[in-house]
């Protein structure tokens, strides 16, 4: 009996020790200490210690790439050059954690702001939906009937490839008056496929139709993000574009993007985002193409000089780990091709270790942008933030029910859709 109560009495005391080290703060300072820094040249970084705790670089010469300012509570290191570094934290001279650093080279990007027109072209042509044909023996749909589905991308027909939409008529008109079926080479979500397709006759139009709805392009408006000033490549929109109809991502051979005027806006509310309404410019004269269509943007390289006349100089970058919460700002085009900078809040951020489109939550606080559009309305996704005089991310969604609010995706993600290593020296574009 006196044993099972001396077994409580320890095991409470040890409960109460857990608890009382859990919150102990030098303990809290320790775990919150990454293993892992990375930084860019030129830039710093602080942690907290206790005060009793020393910092010291393990490779400390005259040439280190880093160099460490202690006072009583925190560390600060300089990243002065590219390279690696430890440093190893000590306690009465016992090691006690040691941490990673990696300086990576200088990496500037400019950031844009600017309204852009969007043009994709699509591999082969996109099934966006089925009609009934009125025929001699009541109404059907050929395509249905052989399988395809709303999604389904056509890309051959009779062993010729399909690019646009004049392709696929030819091939119904001789089928149909032949009587034979058309071999169909289909690319769907889980992969491609085949199919035979008879055309039949509309008796009230005398031609012959798949019973099908299709596209071979999509058009839209978006906010361009960065450009990579070396390479030329840049991002936009943050998000990727699917097709009105299907609610699918299209799937893009090529593209183009021009520059766009926004005529007006429509005003977001609880339920309703609102919209930039832009028309494409007058020239149509493309600026770059458009190479990629993913969950982070659309990516593509520019052919001539896009400048957004508020901030045309190469900012740094941040990492997802060194985005903050508190004040930034974003470039948007609310009138006209104007670029305006607006006020924001970083309300929450993540530290990503792989890419996710939703890293960030953001709110506007500007009171002539939630004045003019009331928030993030669509056409805005892509506008580039920036905190501390760094390009962070970019909007990419907002909140259907608070339309001032919504998520931004970190920039390295959209760099590294964009193929920019921003862990290499970046190499000049030959001319």
């Amino acid at each position: 009996m006196k044993l099972e109560i001396i077994r409580k009495i320890i095991g409470g005391i040890l409960l109460v020790s857990l608890i009382s080290l859990i919150f102990f703060q030098p303990l809290q300072q320790y775990l919150a200490i990454p293993k892992n820094i990375t930084v860019f040249e030129g830039q710093d970084y602080t942690f907290q210690k206790a005060a009793p705790v020393s910092a010291a670089l393990k490779f400390n010469s005259h040439k280190s790439n880093i160099t460490l300012d202690q006072e009583k509570h925190s560390v600060s290191l300089k990243a002065t050059e590219k390279g690696k570094n430890e440093v190893l934290l000590e306690y009465a001279g016992i090691p006690i954690k040691k941490v990673d650093v990696h300086v990576l080279k200088d990496f500037r990007v400019i950031p844009g702001g600017q309204s852009i027109g969007v043009k994709l072209n699509t591999v082969g042509v996109l099934v966006v939906g089925h009609h009934l044909i009125n025929t001699e023996n009541g109404k059907k749909s050929p395509g249905e009937i052989a399988g395809i589905k709303i999604g389904d991308i056509i890309t051959e027909i009779n062993g010729s490839k399909i690019e646009k939409m004049t392709d696929v008529a030819p091939f119904v008109q001789s089928a149909g008056q032949d009587g034979k079926a058309l071999d169909m080479v289909i690319s769907r979500e889980s992969g491609k496929l085949t199919t035979k397709l008879t055309p039949l006759k509309d008796k009230g139009e005398n031609t012959y139709k798949l019973g099908l709805y299709i596209r071979d392009s999509a058009a839209g408006i978006g906010t361009m993000t960065f450009v990579h000033p070396q390479s030329k490549k840049y991002g936009a929109l943050g998000h990727v574009i699917s097709d009105m109809d299907t609610k699918q991502p299209i799937v893009v051979e090529d593209g183009q993007i021009v520059r766009s005027t926004v005529t007006s806006i429509e005003k977001g509310s609880n339920g309703d985002p609102g919209e930039k309404l832009a028309r494409f410019s007058s020239d149509r004269e493309v600026v770059g193409n458009i190479q990629k269509n993913s969950p982070f943007g659309i990516f593509g390289e520019l052919n001539k000089e896009l400048k957004n006349g508020v901030l045309d100089k190469a900012l740094p970058i941040a990492l997802s780990h060194q985005v903050k919460e508190g004040p930034a700002k974003i470039l948007t085009v609310v009138n006209n091709d104007q670029v305006e900078e607006f006020n924001i809040e970083i309300v929450s951020t993540i530290p990503q270790k792989f890419p996710a489109t939703k890293g960030m939550v953001i709110k506007v606080t500007d009171p002539k942008l939630l004045e003019k559009t009331g928030g993030i309305v669509q056409g805005m996704s892509g506008s580039p933030i920036i905190q501390d005089g760094k390009l962070i991310g970019a909007v990419t969604h907002v909140f259907v029910n608070d339309p001032t609010s919504g998520y931004g995706v970190h920039i390295e993600w959209m760099l590294n859709e964009a193929g920019i290593n921003i862990y290499e020296t970046p190499k000049n574009k030959a001319s």
